[in-house]
C-alpha cells in the first residue's frame, strides 16, 4: 500500500494520511476546515517499511483501508513538574 502524507497548515505536528496523492474525498469537511490547507510532505510505500517514527504502523494501513484517510496528532505535551515529582518518589496531591 503507497499513502502520500501532508502536514497541517494550522496545528503543529499534525499530518494527515490519504490512499491517493491530492485524493480527500473520504475526509469529513469539519476535519478539512481544522486541518487547512494540506502541505505536501512525501509519498510513502508502507509495504517497504518495517514502522514509522511518530504513529503504529498496524493503525494507519487499518484506518486507510476503514475510513480512507489517518490523522496523525501530536504527543500530548509532558508534564514536567509530574514527571519531576515522580523522579523524586513524591506522590501526586
Amino acid at each position: 500500500m503507497i499513502c502520500a502524507i501532508y502536514k497541517s497548515s494550522r496545528k503543529a505536528d499534525t499530518y494527515l494520511y490519504v490512499p491517493k496523492r491530492d485524493d480527500f474525498s473520504q475526509v469529513p469537511q469539519p476535519l478539512m476546515e481544522v486541518f487547512g490547507t494540506p502541505q505536501f510532505v512525501m509519498i510513502l510505500p508502507l509495504a517497504k517499511i518495517k514502522q514509522l517514527a511518530n504513529a503504529d504502523m498496524a493503525k494507519v494501513t487499518a484506518e486507510l483501508a476503514d475510513k480512507g484517510y489517518y490523522l496523525q496528532l501530536p504527543p500530548p505535551p509532558e508534564d514536567l513538574l509530574k514527571a519531576h515529582r515522580r523522579s523524586l518518589g513524591l506522590e501526586d496531591s
